[in-house]
This record gives structure tokens, C-alpha cells and sequence, in this order.
């Protein structure tokens, strides 16, 4: 009995030392130059249905069911989408805009694990006509999802799908 005891007192001192190292935040972005001023991006980018375009997750699952409410382009609009097991289930909440420099947004994920996460785009003038665009996401570990991201890399899992997307909408902006 005694052993039991010891054995299960040893597994929660390491199961605290994990959750006390692993991260407690994440953020990840990407950028892009693309050959437009930001007065073309930007009314682009805010529209949210416009991801339909350039996404990369509406191409890992073109019949994903999308409801919206509000008015897109506006703080408080909302996306909902439910796809296959490469999307997911969520939505998204534009919750803050500053005219041709910055979209924030809510995201919640539902499936394939629920968590919560702040979306962010920016743009900054790059040169004549030239604008760089960052897309990212950030949030916050909360346990147990803190033990499983000392084994799950964040920014290799999301930061391709940033780079396929911010190319996509490279291609569409620049036609």
C-alpha cells in the first residue's frame, strides 16, 4: 500500500513540474508583402466572407456549413463554420478595427478541442503601393492544454496554413 501511495505522490510532483515549464502562452503569425497600397487590402481583408477566397481551411473543406450574423466588415460581426476533422468547428468575431492598420478578432474553436484564441491581422505601408500584411493568433494555455503543448508545436501545426492563406490572398489582391 505503501509503494501505491509513493508511486502516486511521485506521479503528481512530475505532473506539477510539467504543467509549471510547459508554456502558458501562444503566438503565432506570419507575413506577407503584397504589391498593393493598404487602401486596397485592407477593405478586402476585414470582410470576413472573403476567406471563402483565400483560406486555407475552406479549401481543406470546400461544403463546410457557415452561418454569419451582422453586418461583415463590422465589429461584431460573426462567422460560425462546422467541417470535416481538418476544420473543425468554431467561430469567429471581429472585435475591433482600426482603419488600414489593424482587424482584431475572437476565435473560438469547439472541435477538435475547445479553446479560445485572439486573431489579429495588420498591415503597415511597405513602400510606394507596397503594403506587409501579419497574420496571427494568440491566447492563452489553460491546464491541462498546458501539459499537451510541451509535445504539440503550435507554430509548425498553424503556421503553414498562415503562409498558404497570406499567399492565396497575395494571388487575388495582385490580379
Amino acid at each position: 500500500m505503501m509503494i501505491l501511495i509513493y508511486i502516486v505522490a511521485a506521479l503528481l510532483v512530475v505532473l506539477i513540474i510539467l504543467a509549471a515549464v510547459a508554456p502558458k502562452t501562444y503566438d503565432v503569425s506570419r507575413s506577407i508583402l503584397i504589391d498593393k497600397p493598404k487602401e486596397v487590402v485592407f477593405p478586402y481583408l476585414k470582410m470576413i466572407k472573403n476567406q471563402d477566397h483565400w483560406s486555407p481551411w475552406k479549401q481543406k473543406d470546400p461544403n463546410m456549413e457557415q452561418k454569419y450574423t451582422g453586418t461583415d466588415g463590422e465589429v461584431g460581426f460573426k462567422a460560425y463554420w462546422k467541417g470535416n476533422k481538418e476544420v473543425g468547428e468554431g467561430s469567429q468575431m471581429i472585435k475591433n478595427m482600426v482603419e488600414n492598420e489593424r482587424i482584431d478578432t475572437y476565435i473560438v474553436f469547439l472541435k477538435p478541442w475547445k479553446s479560445e484564441s485572439d486573431g489579429y491581422y495588420t498591415l503597415e505601408d511597405a513602400g510606394p503601393g507596397q503594403t506587409k500584411v501579419v497574420w496571427g493568433f494568440k491566447g492563452k494555455n489553460k491546464f491541462p492544454a498546458t501539459l499537451f503543448m510541451l509535445f504539440y508545436n503550435m507554430d509548425k501545426a498553424v503556421g503553414k496554413d498562415f503562409e498558404d492563406g497570406l499567399q492565396n490572398l497575395k494571388t487575388i489582391l495582385e490580379a
